[in-house]
C-alpha cells in the first residue's frame, strides 16, 4: 500500500511517472494561470501514461520515407517548401565542397554543386516512448545536407526520424499587467503540438528495454529510415532507403526470423539437399537467423524437427524423421560467452538416404525459443516469404524475399522485407523443399 500522493515502484527502481495531483475546487478559491496549467498537465500525463503502458509506442500509420525525383527545370536550391524546425529558420547552407578546377569550366561546376539529396516524409501518426502523439499532417520534404548537423557531414549514411515538439502561437495582449512587469506585454495564448525532423550521421542506439512501461525513456526520436550511399548532388535512389529500422507501434518489439539459407518450396537435387542438410559436411546445415539475440540454452533437442515425406511413382506418403543436432553457435554472431546468438545451424547426423520425389519438411517450434527478455520468438511463416540468405553471409535487410510472388511483394505494413510473425508471438515456423534425382 502506497502513501497518498506517491507512486508505486518496480523492482528496478522508482516508477517513471510524476506525482498525479488534480485540482480540488472549493467555494471562494482563488485560482491563477499556474493552477490551470497544472490541471492541464495532470490530464495530459494521464493520457501519456495510458498510451505508453497499455498500448506502447512506435509508428501507427504512414510516415514513409520516399525519394524526391529530380526535376531538371527546378530553380536553384532555396528554403521554400522545405522542412524547418518549429519556431526556427533554416540554417544557412554550407558548401563544404572543394573548389572546382579551372578545367571543369562551363556550367558543369554549378550543376555539380547543386545538392539534390532530398527525401519526403508522408503524412502519418506515431507515438513516442513518452506517450506523446506525433502527427505529420501534410508531409514534408527534407534537404538531407541542410538537416544534417555540420559536424556529421563526413558520412554517406544517414538516419531520418521525427520527434515530438511544441511551440507557442497566437500572441495576445493581457488585460491585466503582470505583478512584476512594468507594461502589459503580449503573451502567446495557445501551444501548438507539432513535430521536428531529425537527421543524423551517427547510428542511433537501439531500445533494449524489456519493460517499456516502468523503465525511463531515453529514445525521444522515432527513427523512420536509414539511407545508404548518399550522393549529395544526386536524387536519393529508392533502393538506398531502408525503412526496416522503424519501430512498429506496440508495447514490445517481437524477435522474428529474418532469413533462412534454403529456398522455401524449391526443388533441389539429391546432392544439393545433402550439402544443404550437412549430411557429409560438418560445416553444412540449415541456418535460421533472427532479428535480435535469442538465448542459446533454449536451442534444445526437439525444437527443430526434420520430417521426410516420401514421394516417387511407387510407394509414397510414408513419413520418417531425420536425426539432427544443433551446431555450436558461431562466436562472431553469438552473444557474450555464447549466452545469446542471432542464428543457429542445424545439421543432419544420421545416414538416411533421400529419394527422388521426397519432400523435406522443416519445423521450428518458435514458442520454445526465447529472446533476451524471455519472450518467445514470433515464428509464424506468413506466406512462406521469409528471405533466403547464404549461410555465413550477412543478411541484406533490404533484400526482396525470393518467395515473394503475385501481388504481395511487401508485408501488410508496406515496409519490407518480409519476416516471420503476426505480432502474437510464439507459434511454429514451417517450411519445406522438394528433392529430385537430377
Amino acid at each position: 500500500m502506497t502513501e497518498p500522493g506517491t507512486t508505486g515502484t518496480s523492482r528496478s527502481g522508482e516508477f517513471d511517472a510524476p506525482p498525479l495531483r488534480r485540482l480540488r475546487y472549493f467555494h471562494g478559491q482563488m485560482l491563477g494561470a499556474r493552477d490551470f496549467q497544472r490541471e492541464q498537465e495532470y490530464y495530459r500525463e494521464k493520457l501519456r501514461l495510458r498510451m505508453r503502458c497499455l498500448l506502447g509506442y512506435g509508428v501507427v500509420c504512414g510516415l514513409h520515407v520516399e525519394p524526391v525525383p529530380r526535376d531538371d527545370d527546378d530553380c536553384p536550391p532555396d528554403t521554400a517548401g522545405e522542412s524547418e524546425l518549429p519556431g526556427e529558420s533554416a540554417p544557412p547552407e554550407e558548401s563544404g565542397l572543394p573548389e572546382e578546377s579551372a578545367e571543369a569550366g562551363g556550367a558543369e561546376p554549378a550543376e555539380r554543386t547543386r545538392r539534390r539529396a532530398k527525401v519526403a516524409i508522408t503524412p502519418g501518426l506515431a507515438v513516442d516512448c513518452d506517450g506523446n502523439e506525433v502527427v505529420v499532417r501534410g508531409g514534408c520534404v527534407i534537404d538531407l545536407w541542410k538537416a544534417l548537423p555540420p559536424h556529421e557531414r563526413d558520412t554517406d549514411t544517414v538516419w531520418v526520424g521525427v520527434e515530438y515538439a511544441e511551440r507557442p502561437v497566437e500572441p495576445t495582449r493581457a488585460v491585466y499587467n503582470d505583478g512584476c512587469a512594468d507594461t502589459p506585454d503580449c503573451e502567446f495564448g495557445w501551444t501548438e503540438e507539432c513535430h521536428r525532423v531529425r537527421v543524423t550521421g551517427c547510428e542511433p542506439p537501439a531500445d533494449e528495454r524489456c519493460d517499456t512501461c516502468c523503465a525511463p525513456c531515453g529514445h525521444k526520436v522515432l527513427w523512420l529510415a536509414r539511407i545508404d550511399c548518399v550522393d549529395w548532388h544526386q536524387p536519393v535512389r529508392r533502393d538506398r532507403i531502408h525503412m526496416n529500422v522503424r519501430r512498429p507501434f506496440g508495447r514490445h518489439l517481437p524477435t522474428v526470423i529474418t532469413g533462412v539459407n534454403w529456398i522455401h518450396g524449391h526443388t533441389y537435387t539429391i546432392d544439393e539437399a545433402k550439402d544443404l542438410l550437412g549430411t557429409h559436411d560438418e560445416d553444412g546445415g540449415l541456418v535460421v537467423r533472427f532479428s535480435a539475440d535469442v538465448r542459446s540454452d533454449t536451442l534444445r533437442p526437439g525444437v527443430v524437427e526434420l520430417q521426410v515425406i516420401e514421394g516417387g511413382s511407387g510407394r509414397n506418403a510414408s513419413t520418417w524423421y531425420m536425426g539432427g543436432t544443433f551446431a555450436e553457435p558461431d562466436p562472431e554472431t553469438g552473444g557474450e560467452c555464447d549466452e545469446f546468438t542471432r542464428e543457429f545451424r542445424y545439421r543432419q547426423t544420421t545416414r538416411e538416404t533421400l529419394q527422388d520425389g521426397d519432400r523435406v519438411l522443416i519445423t521450428v517450434r518458435a514458442a520454445f525459443i526465447l529472446d533476451r527478455c524471455c519472450r518467445p520468438v514470433d515464428g509464424t511463416h506468413v506466406g512462406g516469404r521469409v528471405p533466403t540468405i547464404d549461410a555465413g553471409a550477412t543478411v541484406d535487410a533490404g533484400a526482396t524475399p525470393a518467395a515473394a510472388h503475385g501481388g504481395c511483394h511487401l508485408p501488410p505494413s508496406g515496409i519490407g522485407p518480409w519476416t516471420s510473425g503476426t505480432g502474437a508471438g510464439g507459434d511454429v515456423f514451417e517450411s519445406w523443399f522438394f528433392v529430385k534425382e537430377r
